[in-house]
């Protein structure tokens, strides 16, 4: 384990410069790696899935640490470097190749997981609506652990009425707690990419009760799609939202961004019923 090759040595051996059209963006930094790993606590025995893991820098950390990860890369580029990490770090690394948005991560795992990813920029906010989403709640994850734009780190975690809420932080603030773990400048990566990271960690909360889950993921889709007019105009379309609001004393020439997480469950809760 002390012995691999540094990083910068393996991606020049098997070639593997980042590509643009997946998203790719690779860090070196071995500590700040170790940092990342330790965001979601001891990991030492625990089940992480990783999403695409290049070369394997997290990936090292990670197996450090002592999870068992399971990694998938749709470049193959990279399957032979990790395959160099499984020989390194026996029985603790599995490896398959495709893609991660048709995988079901239930079908990897018998217990619960977490998720540790530097997600590639194109399929992050993708992937992770998908783990917020589905009615059954508490998830088999644990975790979530994902390094994002800073811009979409601050979309997840804001407040209403400030100009980062929107859709994306109810679907991660209703059911669950995130937070910024940490930023990643982005001096960091290998290329850099034009814009600051960030490390956001997720753990699951209690779901409100009497809640449909994709009820509210259409109440926010329909407020927020047209997030400047008043909900009067943006709700119209989904039948008895406009009714909801008056049931809730909640004022129709409001717009989304000034409701707060609580108020868009409540709007929920009386169109699921």
């Amino acid at each position: 384990m002390t012995n691999l090759p540094p990083l910068r040595d393996v991606i020049n051996r098997h070639g593997l410069f980042a590509t643009k059209a997946l998203g790719q963006n690779f860090l070196f930094d071995e500590q700040l790696l170790d940092r990342i790993v330790r965001v979601p606590g001891s990991l030492k025995g625990e089940n992480v899935l990783e999403v695409g893991p290049g070369p394997g820098g997290l990936t090292r950390a990670l197996l450090r640490a002592g999870a068992n990860v399971t990694a998938i890369e749709m470049d193959k580029r990279c399957l032979p470097a990790l395959a160099e990490l499984s020989e390194a770090f026996p029985g603790q690394l599995t490896v398959i190749g495709g893609d991660a948005t048709k995988i079901d991560p239930a079908t990897l795992f018998d217990g619960p997981w977490h998720v540790a990813a530097n997600l590639p920029y194109n399929v992050g906010t993708q992937l992770f609506t998908g783990w917020l989403s589905g009615q059954d709640w508490p998830p088999q994850w644990k975790s979530l652990t994902l390094m994002f734009q800073l811009e979409v780190a601050e979309r997840i975690v804001a407040a209403p009425g400030t100009d980062a809420y929107g859709r994306l932080a109810v679907l991660a603030q209703w059911r669950a707690t995130p937070r910024i773990a940490m930023k990643v400048h982005r001096s960091a990566f290998t290329p850099p990419p034009k814009v600051m990271s960030a490390i956001i960690h997720v753990e699951p909360d209690t779901m409100p009760e009497g809640v449909s889950a994709r009820m509210l993921e259409r109440v926010t889709e329909a407020a927020f799609g047209q997030r400047r007019k008043m909900l009067r105009q943006s709700l119209k379309g989904l039948p008895g939202a406009l009714d909801a609001l008056e049931t809730l004393g909640i004022d129709a020439q409001r717009r989304a961004e000034t409701l707060s997480v609580e108020e868009f469950v409540t709007i929920a809760r009386v169109l699921t019923k």
